[in-house]
């Protein structure tokens, strides 16, 4: 029986001793690769902002990837309050969701501001402005918002015009493949570049329409056809558009640049 007991804990001892040399080894693992990790997090970010700009390929190496974000991209910090650029924060470490989470740093939408179905936004974003011979080309925007399943993560690149899309994409979402998933569709965002943001009186006018756009509508270059079948991700693409276009996302910030304020 006492031969029996000492079995049993050493079987225990050994099962112990294995799962801490385990876990000692994962955890060191996963902090010896977080720096890695974190790399290819940035690249996979300015891959998308490249494609969005209209720059590079898919084929391009990482390296490449890089040193053409590097030569044609400035990251800067902007104050979403005052709509002008800021350096209270560090454009290659900060993190804007991380700053929605946190009160101090982000404001909380009412339900009637909250189109996006955000809750809060943070106060200080990174946008992306593309250089062409020493003067500015366009500027690609964060944007995010819920759509059916998931939350939408995406960027938008206006020209310099800062009223006409030249790219649209998401890079992250959880929608259903074959429907709400539509929206990596390159067809679909074909859509998208020549459509105009603001009104002449200078509301948001661009938006997301069931039952196909009218070409003869004086509407139509404000207008993106609806997603087949994805009604609910559809609307959510609309609203968050809307959201981040408004008065509440990013429509101070393009005034000011607009005018040579930011």
């Amino acid at each position: 029986m006492s031969s029996q007991k000492e079995s049993t804990a050493r079987t225990l001892v050994v099962a112990l001793l294995v799962c801490l040399v385990c876990s000692v080894f994962v955890a060191g693992a996963a902090i010896a690769l977080k720096p890695t990790q974190t790399d290819n997090r940035l690249l996979d970010k300015q891959r998308s902002i490249l494609a969005i700009a209209g720059l590079g390929n898919p084929e391009m190496s990482g390296k490449e990837a890089k040193a053409l974000f590097d030569e044609r991209i400035t990251a800067k910090i902007v104050d979403l309050e005052t709509g002008t650029f800021s350096d209270a924060k560090d454009p290659i470490k900060y993190e804007p969701l991380q700053g929605a989470k946190d009160p101090s740093e982000s404001i909380a939408l009412t339900v009637e501001q909250d189109l996006a179905k955000l809750k809060r936004r943070e106060r200080y974003t990174i946008v992306y402005l593309v250089q062409a011979d020493g003067q500015l080309d366009k500027v690609v925007l964060p944007i995010r918002g819920q759509g059916l399943w998931s939350t939408l993560y995406g960027f938008v690149a206006l020209k310099a015009d800062l009223n006409t899309v030249s790219g649209f994409g998401f890079y992250q979402h959880g929608e259903t493949p074959g429907l709400g998933g539509e929206i990596d569709n390159p067809k679909w965002k074909s859509l998208w570049p020549g459509k105009t943001i603001f009104a002449e009186d200078g509301n948001v006018a661009i938006a997301v329409v069931k039952g196909g756009v009218d070409p003869k509508s004086p509407k139509a270059v404000h207008q993106v056809d609806a997603l087949a079948g994805a009604t609910l991700t559809s609307n959510g693409v609309d609203q968050l558009m809307k959201f981040w276009m408004g008065e509440d996302g990013f429509a101070p910030f393009i005034a000011k640049l607009r005018a040579g304020e930011a």
